[in-house]
């Protein structure tokens, strides 16, 4: 009797090989986020999705591959939420606090690909430069900030000089801050970035601070 939901289990993961897929690297995209990439061990991630080594070879190839897809599995969610942003029919000041702001949502909800990015970040990037999905990744946030940016100077909204890459770092730097640096602030000031009384505000923050910097009304424009 034992042995009739195994058997089922098995025949569902045959039938529905995306879905198997999908399970294992949900599962090793959070064993990565925890253990690092020399600490997380691919029996354990087996064992987490009642699957087998040899499976998640098959699937991946080894433990380098399925790092890469947890890692390209990460970055494409947040590109996906990125591309939720509808430029067209939002005024150019509106349009890039809403991106900050969704940016900080995503920071905030997934906090695993704060830690996934440390990690590949110890590692000098050395697994991201081995995946062709990453490479070009980057370049759609990139296209929708600098539409950004050129509806903001034809209005007039925006008089600073800036680049897509600066104002995407600048609202990457304090979402990623936030989550990555949580343990060491609060122990140095004792105050945790993450606490529910400071999100409304710190989300707000960013938004403001990146509207700011490129309206001028921080003062620094035409010095």
């Amino acid at each position: 009797m034992s042995a009739q939901p195994a058997t089922r289990a098995t025949g569902d993961r045959q039938r529905d090989p995306d879905r198997t897929r999908a399970e294992i690297l949900q599962v090793a995209q959070r064993e990565f986020a925890r253990h690092g990439y020399a600490g997380a061990r691919v029996d354990e991630i087996a064992a987490l999705t009642s699957t087998t080594k040899r499976m998640i070879y098959y699937y991946f190839g080894g433990k380098e591959q399925l790092y890469i897809a947890a890692l390209e599995k990460a970055y494409s969610e947040v590109r996906a939420v990125e591309r939720t942003l509808d430029v067209e029919h939002l005024a150019p000041v509106a349009a890039i606090r809403t991106l900050a702001e969704l940016t900080f949502d995503h920071h905030d909800a997934h906090r695993d690909f704060i830690k996934l990015v440390s990690i590949e970040n110890i590692h000098q990037a050395e697994h991201i430069r081995k995946s062709e999905v990453l490479a070009n990744l980057g370049a759609p946030v990139l296209d929708l900030i600098s539409r950004i940016l050129d509806a903001g100077r034809a209005t007039g909204d925006f008089v600073t000089e800036a680049d897509a890459v600066d104002v995407h770092m600048m609202i990457s730097a304090f979402c990623f801050f936030r989550i990555a640096n949580q343990h060491t602030f609060g122990a140095l000031f004792g105050r945790d970035l993450t606490a529910p009384e400071h999100r409304d505000r710190h989300r707000k923050m960013i938004g403001e601070m990146v509207v700011a910097y490129l309206t001028g009304t921080d003062g620094s424009a035409g010095s």
